[in-house]
């Protein structure tokens, strides 16, 4: 018999669990480990996602989960579940309180559900496909600002910035100077509910994971802000993976600077 998909109220419930873990240990010294130079893991994020994939492989027995740190545990393409356990890992180990759990459901290659929740400020972003996007249960939606002169925008860069010649920083240098300002926060789960709430007029990163994107990027779209990879495709969770974020009159500015 098969098994009840989730619901957005179950996924709610979870982040919020998740986010508790997270929660609780924000402040305190923890164990952290490097994949890379800038590339980090703590105990915090591996206790997030055990606690996330053990509930998932119990509940939902036979779906396919991405998560970030122990990788795809393989089940039926049909159902799968996107997991950051920890989105903002270098904010979180060095203090600074911008970091969030984010949790996106897949039916086949669609996307059905997304939740990000940030527990440093109790907001929790969540949204359905064809239902809307929601804050704290109140429905979000982008900005309106219509030219780039007066846009506020966001980006992230790779975690090989060092060596990679493809860095994003033509790109940043571009719209810094062709905005009203742009920053980088580090969670681009978050990044992604702010444009969906209007918070930033754009943003954009070339080198993401489908766990970064998957739940903010259908949070952004119900919301009402267009979404896609860089060069304009709708796809952005397929590798190789690139993100463009931005209310409907200011997409295709910046998809021009990203592609001048």
């Amino acid at each position: 018999m098969p098994m009840t998909p989730p619901t957005l109220t179950d996924l709610i419930s979870l982040a919020h669990q998740a986010g508790e873990i997270l929660r609780t240990s924000f402040g305190q010294i923890l164990q952290v480990d490097h994949k890379g130079i800038i590339d980090l893991v703590s105990d915090a994020d591996l206790r997030s996602e055990q606690f996330l994939v053990s509930h998932i492989l119990e509940h939902y027995p036979g779906d396919t989960i991405m998560a970030e740190e122990s990788g795809k545990h393989m089940g039926t393409a049909d159902h799968a579940w996107y997991i950051d356990p920890l989105d903002g890992t270098v904010n979180y180990v060095h203090g600074l309180p911008i970091y969030s759990v984010s949790i996106g459901y897949a039916e086949g290659s669609q996307m059905r559900l997304g939740v990000v929740y940030d527990p440093s400020r109790d907001e929790t972003f969540s949204a359905q496909l064809g239902k809307g996007a929601w804050l704290n249960g109140q429905p979000i939606h982008p900005s309106s600002t219509s030219d780039l002169d007066h846009a506020f925008l966001n980006t992230g860069f790779p975690y090989d910035i060092r060596t990679n010649p493809d860095n994003n920083l033509d790109h940043y240098a571009y719209f810094a100077t062709h905005s009203q300002a742009v920053r980088r926060l580090g969670s681009a789960a978050l990044e992604l509910c702010y444009v969906g709430c209007g918070r930033f007029d754009g943003y954009w990163e070339l080198w993401v994971k489908s766990w970064d994107v998957a739940a903010g990027g259908l949070i952004a779209q119900e919301a009402g802000a267009k979404v896609t990879n860089i060069r304009g495709g709708a796809d952005f969770i397929s590798p190789p993976q690139s993100i463009l974020a931005a209310n409907p009159l200011l997409h295709p500015l910046m998809l021009n600077g990203l592609n001048r």
